[in-house]
């Protein structure tokens, strides 16, 4: 058993100061009053967390992710990804399929789901929307659909409108959710919302970076509720950067709009897009950033500068993603208890101290707020301080 003493308990559906008690792998009692009462008549004794001047939030999901595995294991191994993740705060991830081989076949997800099987982090390994993710021949969407229900050809385009509209049209009619790299991206944006009006596909826009891409899509998600879209945590983290990333850190005005959007409720969550490389492979043009160690705390100050709650933050990187996947996570009663206990303290990242092997990253030395000291797993405890 683990009882959170007087936490600030934080979600999108709850805000206040409370006793929170684990039993099991479920969230057992909130309330002081309750928590009492049950550990009067229960055998045994309570791990206590002092949760005082700190913040109880149900734990985060990352709908952008790169495993790299299989493949790629001299960039990230499963164990380290899933170590990295519970430092990050994360529990359960989107694995993208740009894997080696690309996940095309239930093979593939099958071994990345054999060799998660004892990790604590969850993954939802998606399946590559084209074969080899070349954009030309659809991979058989129902065989696959009995491994996943998320298909992506992520860092690459489906260049083709009619095989993009085929994969929409299947998308609604096996419920699945199609996530969308686009490059470049307004203009592909742009054609791919007026094929998922036309189809009433379910597709889900990543990593958007563009205030003209931001605005075509709020626009469209009046009339097609099929639609949503993901942020991530670099593009409101800076601007004007010239570290390599796909798709390219804005300058200050498309960084704005970002975060206007956020305001008014457009963005639906804010994904990693973690996206781990060696040094070499870096110093050949990789695109992208390790970010799954980071992004909590690099959002946090973005958002702490700006006026934007912490509840808005778990709200679009706990609650929505969970909910955009078919899940409720929020904190209550008899719910599985994928917790983070955090604070709102400012500190320096420091690239030396990741978990995961690929330190490639902008960011070092540069200063984020909002440490998460545990998190959480089915009622395991993970005290990231001393991971």
């Amino acid at each position: 058993m683990i009882r959170i003493n007087q936490a600030t308990i934080i979600d999108k559906y709850i805000h206040c100061v409370d006793d929170v008690l684990i039993v099991g792998d479920r969230i057992a009692r909130i309330g002081k009053e309750a928590v009492d009462a049950y550990l009067r008549t229960a055998p045994g004794e309570a791990r206590i967390l002092s949760g005082r001047g700190k913040y109880l939030a149900p734990s985060l999901v990352d709908l952008h992710f790169h495993l790299r595995n299989p493949g790629q294991e001299y960039k990230q191994t499963y164990e380290e990804a899933s170590a990295a993740c519970l430092r990050g705060g994360y529990t359960k991830v989107v694995a993208m399929a740009n894997t080696k081989p690309a996940a095309d076949c239930a093979a593939v997800i099958d071994e990345v789901q054999e060799a998660m099987k004892n990790l604590p982090l969850e993954v939802i390994q998606a399946a590559a929307v084209t074969v080899g993710l070349q954009g030309e021949e659809l991979v058989d969407f129902e065989a696959l659909r009995e491994k996943t229900f998320v298909f992506s050809d992520d860092g690459r385009n489906v260049d083709s409108a009619e095989v993009m509209e085929r994969a929409l049209i299947r998308s609604r009619e096996l419920d699945f959710i199609l996530m969308d790299h686009d490059e470049p991206e307004t203009e592909m944006v742009i054609r791919n919302i007026e094929l998922a009006k036309r189809t009433m596909g379910r597709i889900h826009f990543c990593h958007i970076s563009k205030k003209e891409s931001i605005a075509a899509i709020a626009e469209a998600m009046k009339e097609c509720p099929s639609i949503s879209f993901e942020v991530s945590p670099h593009h409101i983290f800076a601007s004007d950067l010239t570290y390599r990333v796909n798709p390219p850190i804005g300058d200050e005005e498309d960084n704005q709009a970002i975060l206007e959007a956020i305001k008014s409720g457009a963005v639906n969550a804010i994904a990693t897009d973690h996206a781990p490389h060696s040094e070499e492979d870096k110093e050949k043009g990789a695109p992208g950033i390790a970010t799954i160690e980071t992004a909590f705390g690099m959002v946090r100050r973005i958002f702490a500068q700006n006026g934007i709650s912490i509840r808005k933050q778990i709200e679009l990187m706990s609650n929505n993603p969970s909910e955009l996947l078919g899940e409720d996570n929020r904190i209550r009663e008899g719910a599985r208890a994928d917790l983070i206990l955090f604070d709102d303290e400012k500190y320096v990242i420091d690239k030396h101290s990741f978990v995961t092997r690929s330190k490639n990253t902008p960011f070092d030395k540069m200063t984020a707020q909002g440490r998460i000291l545990y998190t959480i797993v089915g009622g395991i405890l993970y005290d990231n301080e001393r991971a």
